[in-house]
Formats: structure tokens, C-alpha cells, sequence
């Protein structure tokens, strides 16, 4: 079975320190370039999803620099390239579940920033849509996030959620990047 790699918000303005002091998984980077790597060498399909803020003070409006996909993914060429102005590739452009399908592809594998953004939006949808979606939860990442009472909720226990979510909704399998290379190798 040919598996996508839907490659999610790899954008320099993640390194902008707006989005909070701490990040995990700092290895993001590396395995996802590992993914493209092994994808690129199967030659099996690449989506790399893009996000263009609608608010101009974001550093991920398209005016911004931060806009720019990290060199890693900036440096290949997708099969596909998904512009989002929302949380879930699904509601993008063009129309990523219409590509899937007219491709014959019904597993994706993604992986990206944010964890508990929009990795998770996109599995939670590609799973409601059908599609046999695994997350390379070591090819993901997140930052602290503040709740509506003010209390922070470290990174990597939003990253654990994120997991949990997934995996006890149904909506995806969680695997890790060497487990990934080695089942499509």
C-alpha cells in the first residue's frame, strides 16, 4: 500500500518566541527530514501543508518571513502543496481529501507543528474522512499552552494528550520514526 507523507506547517515563524518559552522534541526537525529522506527514496508521495495566518501581525502571514517552510521541507519538492488558513490540511487548498482519493491513497502519515493543533485537527479529520492515518508523534511538536484559568500545561503533557486522543478515539495509530522507516522500508 502506498502511503502519503503529509508534511504539516514546517514554517520558520515556529521559531518566533511568540509562541512560548518552551518547546519540546527538538528532534522534530530531524526526523521529519529523516521521513522526507525515506519518502523521497521509495518514492512514494509527498504533501507538504502550508499555514498563510489571515492575521497580519502573525509571523505566519504570507507577508511575513515566518511564513517561509523550514529548509529541510523548502529544500524538496512536494507531490502536493496544501495552503490552510485553519487548523485541519482538510480544509485547505486545493482540496487535500480529493487528492487522496483521485490518487487511490487511503493511509497518510503526518507529521509537523503543532501537536495538539494541527497535527491533531488533521488526523481527527482524515480519520473521520476514512483514511487510515498514522502520526510520527517524533516528527511532531508543541509549545506550553496557558488554559482559560491561567494555568500552563507543559508541552510535553499536551504532546501525551495529543497521543491519548488519537489512539483511545480511534481516529489514528501513533508510531515513531524509526518504526515508520523500518514498516515501508
Amino acid at each position: 500500500m502506498t502511503t502519503a507523507l503529509v508534511v504539516i506547517d514546517m514554517q520558520q515563524g515556529f521559531l518566533d518566541p511568540s509562541w512560548g518559552p518552551t518547546t519540546n522534541h527538538p528532534q522534530c526537525e530531524d526526523n521529519v527530514a529523516r521521513l522526507i529522506g525515506h519518502w523521497r527514496t521509495q518514492g512514494d508521495p509527498l504533501v507538504v501543508v502550508r499555514h498563510d495566518s489571515v492575521n497580519s501581525s502573525s509571523p505566519l502571514h504570507p507577508g511575513a518571513p515566518g511564513n517561509a517552510l523550514v529548509d529541510v521541507v523548502a529544500a524538496t519538492t512536494p507531490d502536493l502543496l496544501v495552503t490552510k488558513t485553519v487548523n485541519s490540511a482538510f480544509y485547505g487548498e486545493p482540496d487535500l481529501a480529493a487528492w487522496l482519493r483521485e490518487a487511490r491513497l487511503s493511509r497518510i502519515v503526518l507529521c509537523g507543528i503543532q501537536t495538539n493543533m494541527c497535527v491533531e485537527t488533521t488526523a481527527r479529520m482524515g480519520g473521520n474522512l476514512g483514511f487510515d492515518v498514522v502520526v510520527a508523534l517524533d516528527a511532531t511538536r508543541t509549545f506550553d499552552l496557558a488554559g482559560p484559568d491561567g494555568a500552563v500545561t507543559p508541552a510535553d503533557a499536551l504532546m501525551a494528550a495529543t497521543a491519548t486522543n488519537l489512539h483511545g478515539g480511534g481516529f489514528a495509530t501513533i508510531a515513531s520514526t524509526a518504526d515508520l522507516i523500518g514498516a515501508t522500508a
